[in-house]
């Protein structure tokens, strides 16, 4: 699904007027969701999920075209775990 589909259909679902006001408040959503991961902290929707930062180790990989050997550093991530109710509805 594409950011414009997407816009369409969060606009029939929250009833507001104008494509232009919907993509001005999924931006502002998607915009604090940011913020609060660079800071560290996590965000919880109680029956949806939970979006978190998580260190991934630094580890050794390998060039696929080449085979070679080579260091991946550590770095940290963006993680969703899905709540109980989302994974429920997910699986039927």
């Amino acid at each position: 699904m594409t950011k414009k589909e997407f816009i369409d259909l969060f606009q029939a679902k929250s009833g507001l007027e104008t494509k232009s006001q919907t993509e001005k408040v999924l931006t502002a959503m998607l915009e604090s969701l940011e913020e609060v991961l660079v800071k560290g902290e996590e965000v919880s929707f109680l029956g949806f999920g939970k979006f978190e930062v998580v260190e991934k180790a630094a580890r050794t990989g390998r060039n696929p075209k080449t085979g070679e050997e080579i260091a991946i550093p550590a770095k940290k991530a963006a993680k969703f775990k899905p709540g109980k109710a989302l994974s429920e509805k997910i699986n039927g």
